[in-house]
């Protein structure tokens, strides 16, 4: 099992700030590709530029997913 959250407008678009995921693919890649073919809202939250953690460090798609991970996704914040 693994914690995958959602912050941000994730969050808001996803009407969720996380949820246990009892069988995680191999990667973070694969793992986008579940949440997106969820449906219309997931996959538009999916679509564009997203960040992604896994256990607080920063991940690509390729990252191998493991039993316990936590798995982050944000979109990216700008200042100014």
């Amino acid at each position: 099992m693994i914690r995958v959250m959602y912050f941000a407008r994730l969050r808001d678009q996803l009407g969720s700030p996380g949820e246990q995921i009892e069988a995680p693919p191999a990667t973070l890649g694969a793992l986008v590709d579940q949440l997106a073919a969820r449906g219309d809202d997931w996959a538009e939250a999916f679509s564009g530029s997203v960040l992604m953690a896994v256990n607080q460090e920063m991940a690509d798609r390729d990252t191998p997913l493991a039993e316990g991970d936590e798995v982050a996704f944000f979109p990216p914040v700008t200042g100014g």
